[in-house]
């Protein structure tokens, strides 16, 4: 009983893991179809915020929920402005961009932080689950991405930006006779997206560290999520993040890590072959 008790939890905060390296991807490929490739890289600079907010005597929850976001969105927006607004409408060179804009990141953080893994101590400890040791803070990382999906969910359903931003996505011509401006919600869209892929580094920092080279680690499954999800931001990533989690993580408990990948990349190849457009795109047609 004990052994099923924790094998569920490690499957939940697998979904919740996937769920949160995908949701910053999700928003900005989801609603402006730009390849960020310098989505690891946005990841990997909101664990390096955390580090070094918490370093210089900042509270952790602080340092993770607050100053990571905030920096990154910050740089979202800055990249926003200068590089993505140039290129909508042309996939190919939004990835070559993001592409050149990821090998950059990774170069200025290894020569101003060096090739090496830093890190944070996980809060809140852990509680006995009979034989077995089960950490407090990973149950509540699923509790907030929980929060998170249910408030995107919420912001693009029932708010003005949210129909505003659904609008500008499936009928960009008629939202802009009705007078929304593309180009600014574009902009607040790349920038929650970036903020989001900050809070997901902050939140993985005590647990797997922090090093340049990072985004790699993350960037592929967060595609193989969203791409599988569908048209549909968070529904689609949800369902998703549990599909894909749900197989890698029984195929790890089986065999072994790497089974585990294969299995969940089996897993998404096997799902796009009978849902060519998403999950969503057959099964959840008109949900955010």
């Amino acid at each position: 009983m004990e052994l099923l008790a924790l094998t569920l939890l490690q499957v939940l905060n697998s979904i919740a893991g996937l769920a949160l390296v995908s949701f910053g991807l999700a928003v900005i490929f989801g609603m402006m179809r730009v390849i960020n490739l310098a989505h690891g890289e946005f990841i990997m600079l909101g664990g390096f915020a955390t580090v070094f907010a918490h370093g210089m005597g900042v509270n952790i929850w602080i340092a993770m929920l607050v100053i990571s976001p905030l920096a990154v969105g910050a740089l979202g927006l800055v990249v926003e402005r200068l590089i993505i607004r140039h290129l909508y409408g042309r996939m190919i060179d939004t990835m070559l961009a993001t592409w050149g804009l990821s090998l950059l990141l990774i170069g200025l953080a290894t020569t101003f932080f060096g090739n090496r893994v830093m890190g944070v101590s996980a809060p809140l400890g852990s509680f006995a689950l009979g034989a077995y040791s089960v950490s407090w803070y990973e149950q509540v990382i699923l509790i907030i991405v929980c929060l998170l999906y249910a408030a995107g969910y919420a912001l693009l359903r029932f708010t003005r930006w949210g129909l505003m931003a659904r609008a500008t996505m499936q009928l960009p011509e008629m939202a802009a006779s009705l007078g929304v401006a593309r180009t600014r919600v574009f902009a607040t869209t790349f920038t929650v997206g970036a903020a989001l892929s900050g809070l997901a580094g902050g939140l993985l920092a005590p647990l797997a560290g922090v090093v340049p080279t990072m985004g790699a680690a993350y960037v592929a499954k967060a595609f193989i999520t969203v791409i599988t999800g569908g048209a549909s931001v968070v529904v689609g990533s949800g369902i998703s993040a549990t599909l894909l989690s749900v197989v890698g993580t029984g195929a790890t408990y089986l065999a072994n890590p790497v089974i585990g990948d294969v299995a969940l990349l089996a897993a998404a190849i096997v799902l796009l072959r009978l849902l060519p457009t998403g999950i969503t795109g057959r099964i959840f047609k008109g949900y955010p």
